[in-house]
């Protein structure tokens, strides 16, 4: 459960490092943003020499979270941390990074977001 004020690990070679969210996508009473879902973000933390300073406003997709999600089939996914990737615009889902780090849950590909999912390391 990824709401106002979390914070994010980048999961890309975006320069980023650290996101805080400002916004879940999704309307106004929206409160709780979950894997696959787009929120926008602000950098907290980033490389010196990244594409991303700190300081911008950034469109991310939650890729893995602490909190477990119940699938159709009936097992539950959960992760070691709250991870996000990087993208370019709301219509536009290609990452700002060139390689994704650490596994991603399958609801991420599910929701469209191939070009992430090819570049992940693992879809869990």
């Amino acid at each position: 459960m990824i709401q106002l004020r979390s914070v994010l690990h980048v999961a890309d070679n975006s320069g980023a490092k650290k996101l805080r969210v400002i916004q879940v996508h999704g309307g106004s009473k929206r409160r709780f943003g979950y894997v696959g879902d787009i929120v926008a973000a602000s950098v907290i933390q980033a490389d010196a020499n990244g594409t991303v300073k700190k300081g911008e406003k950034v469109k991310a997709v939650i890729v893995r979270t602490r909190k477990e999600t119940r699938r159709a089939n009936g097992e539950y996914v959960r992760f070691d941390d709250n991870a996000a990737v990087i993208i370019e615009s709301r219509k536009n889902n290609n990452p700002i990074g060139t390689r994704v780090f650490g596994p991603i849950a399958r609801e991420v590909k599910d929701k469209g977001y191939s070009k992430i999912a090819s570049l992940a390391p693992e879809v869990l």
